[in-house]
């Protein structure tokens, strides 16, 4: 019989580029379709990770869809699709008006968010209900930086080996939690429902843009061994490294290095080079630990699909496209890991196996 297989998705943070690794999910389910496994992904993978978008695509794939059957979950791969094409439009929406308000009340837009929070929070209200953390039908890590305590925090829903047990969020704050990325939106004000506190959180990028190792470290705390461990990690595109020239930066002082309409070039850097330090380091580490099944997908982007929060059609349409050869330049990979996937899974069980999750009193 073969040896269990514990698998482990991780998904970079992005913004509107979550597309892509939406896309490469969505290819995968087919794959495994076609091989006849029709098992839901929450029971395919053992513990989903996700920063920014991508904690909003693991949490969507492994919250309980509130008020619907056992088991489902909150989003399909179809609806999360129809989140980025259409509705982040409504998020990432920002009229000359509004520009306009903001640059005469907060000195040229540098002291507000770019984007008001309330139409995410709406959508994810309406999308997570208020189940929590607790309820979740697979294990969780999503990442996120408090504000007051001034330490990195990474919401989970696992029991670990040693019997701790993690506090519990509301699923809908926890994601408005990951993807409070700052200058685009404001704080994340969240309640431990553990300790009965509340919390200001931002996007867990500020520090971890791949959450590829956070995924490995929570397995590990859950007891899980190298051998055991299948890990595929999808990013949101490689975009040609925006050149910023010194004549520019010298010049920008605290307030340009955050300014939207620079690109936020603070942000930028510090995403990309985590993402690409963690990428690495993980290729390194792995390297050093065979038994570990490590993987990981990601593409070129072109220069004009960089900005986060470009949700105007046309952006849309190229990164689809951006999409679509990162699909074609992996299909054998995709082809093996379905095979992996389906030699694994057993389709005559209508449960997969219960994870050891908290449970809220």
């Amino acid at each position: 019989m073969a040896q269990k297989k514990r698998f482990i998705l991780s998904i970079d943070g992005g913004g509107i580029r979550g597309l892509i690794p939406l896309r490469l999910l969505e290819t995968l389910e087919s794959r495994l379709s076609q091989r006849g496994v029709s098992t839901p992904l929450h029971q395919i993978f053992d513990l989903m990770a996700g920063s920014s978008t991508g904690g909003l695509i693991a949490a969507g794939l492994s919250a309980p869809r509130p008020g619907g059957s056992a088991g489902a979950p909150a989003a399909s791969i179809t609806e999360l699709r129809s989140f980025f094409e259409r509705d982040a439009r409504e998020i990432f929406k920002s009229s000359i008006s509004a520009r306009l308000a903001r640059t005469v009340t907060s000195s040229l837009g540098l002291f507000d968010e770019t984007y008001d929070s309330r139409p995410l929070e709406r959508m994810l209200k309406e999308r997570f209900g208020w189940t929590s953390m607790a309820s979740g039908l697979t294990h969780l890590v999503l990442t996120a930086y408090d504000l007051e305590q001034r330490k990195a925090v990474f919401l989970t829903n696992g029991v670990e080996s040693s019997g701790s047990r993690p506090d519990d969020y509301y699923f809908w704050q926890a994601v408005r939690a990951t993807t409070a990325t700052p200058s685009y939106f404001e704080p994340a004000r969240v309640e431990n429902l553990s300790r009965r506190r509340e919390e200001a959180l931002i996007d867990g990028t500020v520090f971890m843009k791949d959450p590829t190792l956070a995924a490995y470290l929570e397995a590990r705390n859950l007891g899980w061994g190298d051998d055991e461990i299948v890990i595929l990690s999808l990013g949101t595109g490689r975009a040609p490294s925006r050149s910023f020239l010194y004549k520019d930066a010298v010049g920008w002082g605290a307030l340009g290095w955050l300014q939207p309409s620079k690109g936020a070039p603070l942000m930028s850097i510090l995403a990309d080079a985590q993402s690409q330090t963690t990428s690495d380091q993980a290729s390194q580490l792995f390297a050093e630990l065979p038994n570990v099944s490590y993987h990981r997908l990601d593409g070129e982007l072109p220069a004009e699909a960089e900005d986060i929060d470009n949700a105007r059609p046309g952006n849309i349409i190229t990164l689809n496209g951006a999409a679509d050869r990162v699909i074609r330049d992996n299909t054998v990979f995709l082809d093996s890991f379905a095979d992996m996937i389906a030699a694994h899974v057993d389709n005559s069980e209508s449960d997969a196996e219960t994870p050891d999750l908290v449970h809220a009193a």
